[in-house]
């Protein structure tokens, strides 16, 4: 996170983290511990870094010019769709409102958040590989403009729906390219075999029939190779592939008028060589570049990723005869991506101590073997109450949260300079069975 640093609070403590202006210790004394915590500077940062790389390459921004034509036809023509799956925090989904972001939605839910957010209808890209009718009625009653269609038989059902309340809905295919993004398998969605998409190989078919379909008019290309991706090379092979249907379609006289590259560009976690936001951007710009279209790209991950921190506090020290476990109030259940994934989170000390360091693995409550938030771990051994954060946590930690083994889902909390206030309350048992009963 940009704005996490250890300061000295007072001379009764050691150097401690505080975020932006604001000391973690404070804000878990307020609400206590488990809590998430956000950084408003650093959302915003990360959302904004991608518009100035679009306006700074002039990509979206008068591209008919290249082929001949008027040269003002397209300007800024371009959405960043934030993918709202990351985090659907409706305060950090309003921020991102404010600054013009568009919305990559994979349920009717992420759409009614996004509404209640003020984003624009029109700026909301609904994806997904399982739509039902009743989502797709909403998002057509509700203006959604783009549907990222991925499979024939959701075709014909877009093309069903939208007849049946007269309109004409957007479609886009989203295709598979079979193209390894060389990460996690579990976040790999771009190769064949994957749920994902339809099989590039089929796409000019869908797209003959689609533009017979009395509901619906052929408005673009959809691709997403996956998530966390730490090299250029899986993008460049998939969007040329893209480029590459856009002709055939053209010459078919079928046309297109966006190419929507998905999402995936990774972050750090650890010490991975991520991608330079300016390289990729350029990259679609030597892509497209000559084409009349507009761009749509859908980042999650890379704008809320590292704006969020989980807190958490230490129970017990737990030393066995093969392993050092720091037991701590933050479980699977709050932070599934260790368990799910494998995954790592760098782990810092709310708290700097002096003193030896030890090896220690971190364990929640929960009543699972999965339910380990990081292993080996060399600390300067912490005491019972000892805070330490989860960094990088902001992306698919709130949002993948569970109340498993009936726990209360934890707050959230939004940093803006030295203020902060509580985004998510932390739910009492009663409110938990409410909708029991």
């Amino acid at each position: 996170m940009k704005y996490l640093s250890y300061r000295a609070n007072n001379v009764k403590h050691y150097d401690q983290i505080f975020i932006e202006e604001v000391a973690i210790a404070d804000i878990a004394h307020a609400v206590g511990t488990p809590f998430y915590c956000y950084s408003t500077k650093n959302l915003k940062e990360n959302f904004l870094e991608f518009k100035h790389e679009f306006e700074a390459q002039n990509l979206g921004q008068n591209l008919g010019q290249n082929l001949g034509q008027n040269p003002g036809q397209n300007h800024h023509d371009y959405k960043i769709c934030y993918a709202i799956k990351a985090n659907f925090n409706l305060h950090l989904v309003k921020i991102l409102s404010e600054l013009g972001a568009g919305i990559d939605a994979v349920s009717s839910g992420e759409i009614f958040v996004a509404l209640q957010a003020g984003i624009d209808p029109k700026k909301i890209v609904f994806a997904g590989v399982g739509k039902t009718r009743e989502e797709i009625y909403f998002a057509l009653q509700n203006g959604v403009e783009e549907f990222s269609v991925e499979s024939e038989a959701e075709m014909f059902l877009l093309n069903q729906v939208a007849l049946e309340l007269n309109v004409k809905a957007k479609f886009s295919l989203r295709v598979n390219p079979n193209v390894d993004a060389k990460t996690h398998h579990k976040i790999s969605t771009g190769k064949k075999g994957d749920k994902f998409g339809v099989d590039i190989e089929q796409a000019i078919d869908l797209y003959q029939t689609a533009s017979k379909l009395a509901g619906l008019q052929v408005y673009g290309i959809a691709m997403h190779i996956g998530s966390q991706i730490t090299t250029m090379e899986p993008f460049a092979d998939a969007f040329k592939k893209m480029r590459e249907l856009f002709f055939d379609l053209q010459k078919l006289s079928i046309k297109i008028h966006s190419l929507d590259f998905g999402g995936g560009i990774g972050i750090l976690y650890k010490n991975e060589k991520t991608i330079l936001l300016h390289d990729y951007v350029k990259l679609i710009k030597e892509i497209c570049g000559d084409l009349d279209v507009k761009i749509v790209i859908a980042p999650g991950r890379a704008i809320v990723g590292s704006a969020g921190v989980l807190v958490v506090k230490t129970l017990f020290l737990k030393p066995t005869s093969s392993k050092n476990f720091i037991v701590i109030d933050g479980a699977i259940n709050d932070l599934m991506r260790p368990g799910l994934y494998g995954s790592y989170h760098e782990v810092m000390p709310v708290f700097k101590r002096l003193g030896d360091k030890k090896i220690f693995d971190f364990a929640g409550p929960v009543c699972e073997s999965t339910d380990i938030l990081a292993q080996q771990r060399l600390l300067v051994e912490p005491k019972v109450d000892d805070l330490f954060i989860f960094c990088s946590a902001g992306a698919y930690g709130s949002s993948m949260s569970s109340e498993y083994n009936f726990r209360k889902l934890v707050p959230e909390i939004l940093i803006d300079g030295k203020e902060f206030r509580v985004i998510r309350k932390r739910p009492s048992y009663e409110e938990m069975l409410k909708l029991y009963r």
